[in-house]
């Protein structure tokens, strides 16, 4: 159903005054009501347009009686739309606010012009209520009309799909039908496909074996020509072949005759390396087992103080003057000389190669299977660990580095002759009569204790110590920078990073020659002691003092040893010290032992290098007997 528009009227002018304040008085409590209770208005005042014609919007709420409900059951019959609902307000609306002023608005109901209703008009208003009604029912009968159209439509509508749904049941046969038929035929496709590919690849193949056909006569043809160029040249080598086949056995039987001439200089050779070891610690022995070099370190301008004279023609004696007053002081001052004669004695411009140049010999005796010692002694700032250490630069490095790097090429060298060498180093310092493992690299907290045990075969051992196997240079000298960084150093008066404690470097050596069935085991042992010193110089305090003391006493231990051993006493004690006790095998069992004294240039120091000098000579005095090599 269509909607019409919605005309208006206008308000009718020819209202009597009377009428207008009537209607005035009966709009008065209508309004009230409706801003008190809005939703009861809104149904009354909804403007549905039905067959052309506008229901009339009533100004004021109308009584409640059975009439007036009889005729509003029919009106909502039909609903009227929201649209209608909230345009139909607004009028109600208006006609609230137009009442006022103006006669109420005309409307159409029915098709004619209609006035507006009073409120007492209730026969009025059941006629409205009547046409109003009659116009719903010829509505809802064209509906029904339309209804029963739409019926049969829809009827007609059923039928029609049910035939489509077997048409398309149908179709889809068909559909599958044919998609059987096109994969069946896509099959066949592939087929024909794959067999067009062999077709063409048998093609290329067959063209490709006719060209290889006639190269393979081409061929033919070449290599029997080669056949009987061979034939000809076999013959002729046959000939060249028993040629040379007794050529063959003569040269076998030179090269037999070489492989003996090589066994019996390989033989040769071994036998002069023995005989060079024993020749060459032959000379060693009678250079003494215990020998003593004596180095003065330069002073800061790189000369030499007045009171130590060294001979230009004798490298083997040092002499310290000392001038003393008269007592009398009627005589003149004299001078007074103190001659000492050492194995070698090095100035103050002796460079490091000079010296280890000296203690070479002695090296390599570690490694035809002797213990050997070498030791620095002297007091605080005379040069002792730059003699045994050295530094970084290739120029001034120590005894120790150089040591290191003789011994492995040494061994690589004796490799070619059927030699197996094994290293294993460790480093260990006395620090206030207590054993530190230099070389450790746990916590601090959980550091093991170390005491040196003497075995059965009278070798020293220290317990819990670490002992790295090393292969190479490279390697040692990094566990001889790691032993470096932890060792006990300390600032003093005389010295300022004086060494606090006496370190010792061990590098076992293990050697095998299979060839020969001959082993041998030695130690090269290489210590860093701890330099004397005197209180009122150093001017040691607090714990500079219990080290100095603990220095000093193991260094004092260290001269009573050597004093029992130049004495040929039958007691030597040397369990009053770690250091004499871990030292017992260089000092007096089976082993060569060097020492290098240090002493300073200073004038001041002269009391401390006369000490030096005098302990060095006892050191000197000593004789321990001929050491043997470790071999088995």
């Amino acid at each position: 159903m269509s909607r019409l528009p919605i005309s208006k009227r206008a308000l009718p002018s020819s209202s009597s005054g009377s009428s207008s304040s009537e209607n005035g008085q009966d709009q008065g409590p209508a309004q009230k009501r409706v801003r008190k209770d809005p939703e009861t208005v809104r149904p009354q005042a909804a403007a549905t347009v039905i067959g052309g014609r506008r229901a009339p919007v009533a100004a004021t709420r109308a009584p409640i009686s059975k009439p007036v409900r009889s005729a509003g059951a029919a009106t909502v019959a039909v609903a009227p739309s929201r649209g209608v609902l909230k345009q139909s307000i607004a009028s109600t609306a208006r006609g609230v606010n137009v009442r006022q002023t103006a006669a109420p608005p005309a409307t159409k109901a029915g098709g004619g012009v209609v006035v507006k209703r009073n409120k007492w008009d209730l026969k009025a208003k059941v006629s409205d209520m009547e046409d109003k009604l009659r116009n719903y029912q010829t509505k809802v009968k064209s509906a029904n009309q339309e209804n029963e159209v739409l019926k049969g439509t829809m009827v007609q509508s059923q039928s029609k799909v049910t035939e489509m749904q077997r048409e398309l049941l149908a179709q889809r046969k068909q559909i599958s039908e044919y998609e059987e038929k096109l994969q069946a035929m896509s099959g066949v496709q592939a087929e024909l496909e794959q067999v067009c590919s062999e077709k063409s690849t048998l093609e290329k193949e067959l063209s490709n074996l006719e060209v290889k056909y006639k190269v393979m006569e081409t061929l033919q043809n070449s290599q029997e020509t080669e056949l009987q160029t061979l034939k000809m040249k076999l013959s002729v080598q046959e000939s060249t072949l028993a040629r040379v086949q007794t050529t063959l056995r003569d040269t076998e039987e030179e090269v037999r005759t070489l492989k003996e001439t090589v066994a019996e200089q390989k033989d040769e050779l071994h036998a002069g390396e023995m005989e060079r070891r024993r020749l060459h610690n032959s000379i060693q022995e009678l250079k003494g087992n215990i020998r003593v070099f004596c180095r003065v370190r330069p002073t800061v301008d790189g000369g030499i103080s007045k009171h130590i004279q060294l001979p230009s023609s004798d490298d083997k004696t040092i002499t310290l003057a000392k001038t003393e007053e008269s007592h009398t002081g009627k005589t003149a001052d004299t001078q007074k000389n103190y001659n000492f004669s050492f194995d070698r004695v090095f100035g103050p411009q002796a460079s490091q190669q000079e010296v280890f140049e000296e203690i070479s010999l002695l090296v390599q005796s570690a490694l035809d299977g002797y213990n050997v010692c070498c030791f620095a002694y002297g007091q605080t700032g005379s040069g002792k660990t730059y003699t045994m250490e050295g530094d970084e630069v290739d120029v001034t490095r120590g005894v120790i580095p150089r040591a290191v790097q003789q011994i492995f090429k040494a061994a690589e060298k004796l490799g070619s002759q059927g030699w197996e060498f094994n290293f294993t180093a460790s480093f260990v310092e006395i620090y206030n009569e207590t054993l530190r493992d230099l070389l450790y690299t746990g916590k601090a907290s959980k550091r093991p204790e170390h005491e040196v045990r003497k075995l059965t075969n009278n070798d020293v051992t220290i317990t819990n110590l670490t002992y790295e196997k090393v292969s190479n240079e490279d390697h040692v000298l990094g566990l001889i920078a790691l032993a470096n960084q932890n060792r006990s150093t300390a600032q003093t008066a005389q010295n300022d990073r004086s060494s606090r404690s006496h370190s010792v470097f061990q590098l076992d050596i293990e050697g095998v020659n299979a060839g020969r069935d001959i082993k041998c085991k030695s130690t090269l042992c290489l210590v860093d002691l701890a330099g004397s010193e005197r209180m009122l110089k150093s001017q040691s305090q607090g714990e500079r003092f219990k080290e100095m003391t603990a220095i000093n006493g193991s260094l004092s231990n260290l001269g009573i040893v050597i004093t029992a051993l130049a004495n040929k006493e039958s007691y030597v004690p040397y369990r009053n010290s770690k250091l004499t006790y871990l030292l017992q095998g260089c000092l007096g069992g089976n082993s060569k032992t060097l020492m290098f004294v240090n002493i300073a240039p200073e004038q001041d120091s002269f009391g401390e290098t006369l000490n030096s000098l005098r302990f060095a000579s006892k050191v000197n005095d000593c004789v321990i007997g001929t050491a043997s090599a470790n071999r088995k």
